[in-house]
């Protein structure tokens, strides 16, 4: 038996006027944000799913559903905080966080590493354990027409307690 656990997350976010576009926890200059109850943190979302997956321990609507005002507007990094406190308290440690991004712009390679320190510091991590990755689909699908954006994370956890 092996002590490891890896978990997968994916989430998507449509495009809309007047939000900030923030990816893990980075706001980047664009016309359009992401729209959703939280800051629609898309990177952010898929890591937590990734990480709750591989812990079973359920999936951040049932953590933090949309018809919760306390969850308005939040920042998706306090919680993926809280994400980070879970897993401690059921005896897992994260390993690392592997994610892609994909979105057809802006360009988000000058803010790849940023993100990977703020998701890193929310997970009590050295950056070199995350990695965030962009991808366009080449103007295919809801992506690719700038309609929305999708992120798609694995997580590898190992049970310390």
């Amino acid at each position: 038996m092996t002590n490891l656990r890896i978990g997968q997350g994916y989430d998507v976010h449509r495009l809309a006027e007047g939000r900030e576009l923030i990816l893990g926890g980075v706001k980047i200059p664009y016309e359009r944000g992401l729209d959703g109850h939280s800051d629609a943190d898309v990177l952010t979302h898929a890591v937590m799913d990734a990480l709750l997956g591989a812990a079973k321990l359920g999936d951040i609507g049932e953590l933090f559903p949309d018809t919760d005002e306390q969850y308005r507007g939040i920042s998706s990094l306090k919680l993926l905080r809280h994400v980070h406190k879970l897993l401690l308290g059921n005896g897992f440690a994260v390993v690392n966080i592997d994610a892609t991004v994909v979105a057809q712009s802006p360009k988000l390679a000058p803010y790849k590493e940023k993100m990977e320190k703020n998701l890193a510091s929310a997970l009590g991590l050295a950056s070199e354990f995350v990695c965030v990755k962009a991808t366009t689909e080449e103007h295919l699908g809801f992506t690719g027409d700038g309609s929305g954006m999708a992120a798609q994370a694995v997580a590898l956890l190992e049970k310390i307690g």
